[in-house]
């Protein structure tokens, strides 16, 4: 019997194989650059472990163990850009994470359809603007001579104030640039869950009485509330993945009080001054505190909630 029903599932896999052919070879590519771009380089994590030298190569520089790791966490910069990933992730998520969500019950609520995806567009389009540009626009906006800030509060007589060297602006800046660069395109995933939400649960609350505020509390939300708790828990996972990019063209020295982060020193650990077993523990760490919190997160939403990624 066990026999027979062995050789009915082979049989069954067969004919499941051979009608999603296509599609089995259409996946080949992707899996095979998923492979090569994602997989094969984690072999390079042993660098890590390592005093790389780069004409010996990977696998035949000689073995540190732990050194570079506790030339990392006992180094006087550790303490420092450690606070600062976390304090710009905690604020990325304080005040970037609810600004889409809002931006996309906005435009959900707006009836004149050209306006709507007019709005929807115009707050969509700052994500193709490159970091680079971004960056320079800052830079031009707060600018103490030429900066519009800095034209508008002249107006009112107030000093130029130099925001791109005072530490206490930085965080203020960069997360401000953030919403706005990305608030347009995290919106478009819960435009989308906002679609599915049931119009009859709308007319239900109506009827009980309940005007357009009750019905984003009572509807709306906890219709798309299993969408927030994916995109939070991918979020809480990223709290320490702060990007780099922006940062760096956004610094200077003056700033690094506030605006150095692990990413950053990973960057001029590995490419300024060589140091490649360093910047590669960095990034080690980096990694191994974003899956602990990512799982953390995960499993406290699957126990309040019952959603979660896994």
């Amino acid at each position: 019997m066990k026999t027979q029903l062995a050789a009915m599932n082979v049989k069954m896999h067969g004919r499941t194989i051979k009608r999603d052919l296509s599609l089995y070879i259409m996946s080949v590519p992707f899996i095979l650059a998923y492979i090569l771009f994602a997989y094969k380089p984690l072999t390079g994590l042993i660098i890590a472990f390592k005093e790389y030298n780069l004409f010996e190569g990977t696998y035949s520089s000689p073995w540190v163990g732990l050194d570079n790791f506790r030339a990392f966490l006992g180094g006087p910069y550790f303490s420092r850009t450690f606070k600062n990933t976390l304090i710009l992730g905690a604020l990325g998520i304080l005040f970037g994470f609810p600004a889409p969500i809002l931006l996309a019950l906005m435009i959900n609520e707006v009836r004149v359809k050209w306006f709507q995806r007019t709005v929807q567009s115009i707050t969509f389009m700052p994500y193709f603007v490159s970091t680079v540009v971004v960056a320079g626009i800052v830079v031009n906006i707060l600018s103490p001579s030429t900066g519009v800030v800095n034209k508008i509060l002249g107006l009112f007589g107030a000093e130029p104030i130099y925001f791109m060297t005072k530490p206490e602006w930085f965080r203020t800046i960069y997360i401000a640039s953030g919403i706005w660069q990305f608030s347009g395109y995290n919106a478009i995933i819960y435009i989308a869950a906002l679609s599915a939400v049931d119009v009859q649960l709308y007319e239900a609350c109506i009827i009980d009485g309940g005007n357009k505020f009750k019905q984003i509390i009572h509807v709306t939300i906890p219709g798309i509330l299993p969408t927030i708790i994916i995109m939070f828990i991918m979020d809480i996972g990223n709290i320490i993945n702060v990007g780099y990019e922006k940062i760096i063209l956004l610094y200077q020295p003056a700033t690094y009080e506030t605006a150095d982060i692990l990413s950053t020193y990973m960057f001029r650990s590995g490419i300024q001054d060589g140091e490649y077993g360093v910047a590669t523990a960095v990034g080690l760490f980096n990694s191994a505190v974003s899956l602990l919190m990512v799982t953390a997160t995960n499993m406290l939403c699957r126990k309040l909630n019952n959603t979660s990624l896994w």
